[in-house]
């Protein structure tokens, strides 16, 4: 759970570092836009995978609980229900981030 919280908090520590980054000239930002775009939708992408990923084992090991599987532990489940919540709330958490960003950005005068 730990190493995953950290993987996720380094993604979303990535990110803040990439857009914290405006003092570069501008000829250097044309030349490196399409790429920091791609890593950008690459990672996001990546983080909503993992996500998913958590939320489908937290589903079926529950699921498995339920039906009596003597190889899956209430620990386990429990565990990985708890991985899920905190993934799937960093996420939110960035999503409006994100929209409260492009709120500010669009009400910028040009």
């Amino acid at each position: 759970m730990k190493v995953e919280a950290n993987a996720l908090y380094q993604q979303l520590q990535s990110m803040a570092t990439q857009a914290s980054q405006r003092d570069q000239p501008t000829n250097v930002n044309a030349l490196q836009g399409n790429t920091a775009q791609a890593d950008f939708s690459n990672m996001l992408k990546n983080a909503l995978d993992n996500v998913n990923e958590l939320q489908q084992t937290s589903g079926d090991l529950k699921t498995r609980m339920e039906l009596g599987d003597p190889n899956v532990t209430l620990e386990q489940t429990m565990i990985a229900s708890q991985k899920s919540s905190i993934a799937f709330e960093a996420t939110v958490q960035v999503r409006n981030k994100v929209v409260e960003a492009y709120k500010e950005i669009m009400s910028m005068p040009v």
